[in-house]
């Protein structure tokens, strides 16, 4: 005997929310929600640095980057477990909440830096360790306010307070950018910690947003959405700061541990953004003691600076004082992306900083 049509109600329901409810892409309301970071959102979830770059097009000098940068090169992590020197492999970040104590720091670019004060604790994690003598980034995230404070060349005072060699602070609520021209605790004038590998994403199967890394020789330019540069170099085969990179769609990742083909995809999707000058094809991520140093450097050095090419992504700007991306695969057509370059003096910046791997020359 046929139910009354009450009795399934549950079915029409369902029914109706998949008639009526469209499937909604990727950056608008009510999709995935983006990347986080101890609670607190990695940017907002259609900023750049959280788009996926697998459809753009090939930038028009991308064969050039390449070869300058070593197309047979391996790419490195320059993150691991364990320590070296006496400091931790990779770029550590503290967390603190509301309640921790704001201290004074001063700058030697200062003309370059947000003044502060910065929600600094004692013993908060340096690059390198206390003892380094490497680029010392102080990375401080306030979980409560989601406020994100970097320091470079960080140095701790007797009494309390800090000297750096720049710093900036960060919304991680905004797409806003920094002032053109600005350095930030890194060359690019970008945040650190949003281009960084951490474990527990790469243990959850996903990192959703592109990764920070390094190259020798770069250009006296920077793109969107990089502020700063750090070079004097004008040879347009070297790219400029900012420039976003991709794996190829054809690299086989099949081979790989299941942990190195996260990071691999993400590269596939999200690509990478030149941020600093250092090592070719140094990747930056979070210390941590699940890291398998030996897988991590064992096969990624299998991938070479030739299985990536340079994208054009500056079809994706929706102003160039934001970070803010148009979604949905919105692409033009290929170009030199260093035609939308900004040039200018690299002021305090080639500071933001000069990289220097702190790593084991095998890690």
């Amino acid at each position: 005997m046929r139910r009354p049509i009450i009795g399934n109600w549950k079915f029409i329901f369902m029914i109706i929310m998949v008639i009526v409810l469209p499937i909604r892409p990727h950056g608008s309301a009510g999709a995935q929600s983006g990347p986080t970071v101890e609670g607190c959102p990695i940017l907002p979830e259609d900023n750049i640095w959280n788009t996926p770059v697998n459809t753009l097009p090939v930038d028009s000098n991308s064969s050039a980057y390449i070869n300058t940068i070593g197309p047979a090169r391996g790419f490195h992590p320059d993150f691991g477990s364990g320590t070296y020197n006496g400091g931790p492999i990779g770029i550590p970040y503290t967390v603190v909440d509301g309640t921790q104590l704001k201290v004074s720091v001063t700058f030697d670019y200062d003309d370059e830096s947000d003044p502060g004060p910065y929600p600094i604790p004692p013993g908060a994690q340096i690059e390198g360790g206390s003892q380094s003598t490497g680029d010392r980034h102080v990375l401080v995230l306030d979980r409560d306010s989601c406020m994100l404070y970097e320091l470079f060349a960080a140095y701790p005072q007797p009494n309390g307070t800090w000297q750096a060699g720049s710093g900036a602070i960060f919304d991680l609520n905004s797409n806003s950018l920094r002032t053109a021209g600005w350095t930030s605790a890194d060359a690019a004038g970008l945040p650190i910690v949003p281009g960084l590998v951490r474990y527990d994403e790469v243990a959850a199967g996903e990192i959703r947003h592109a990764l920070r890394f390094t190259a020798p020789q770069t250009r006296n330019q920077y793109i969107w959405p990089a502020r700063h540069l750090a070079s004097n170099l004008s040879d347009a085969s070297y790219p400029p700061m900012g420039q976003r990179f991709r794996l190829k769609a054809s690299f086989d990742v099949s081979a790989f541990s299941p942990e190195v083909q996260v990071i691999l995809q993400a590269l596939k999707t999200y690509g990478m953004i030149l941020a600093d000058n250092g090592s070719a094809w140094y990747i930056s991520g979070v210390p941590d003691p699940r890291w398998d140093n030996d897988t991590l450097v064992s096969e990624l050095s299998r991938v070479k600076g030739s299985d990536f090419e340079a994208v054009n992504a500056s079809a994706l700007m929706v102003s160039a004082d934001s970070g803010q991306a148009l979604q949905n695969g919105a692409g033009g057509g290929a170009g030199d992306s260093g035609a939308n370059a900004t040039g200018g003096s690299s002021g305090g910046g080639g500071s933001g900083g000069c990289f220097i791997s702190s790593v084991l020359p095998g890690l």
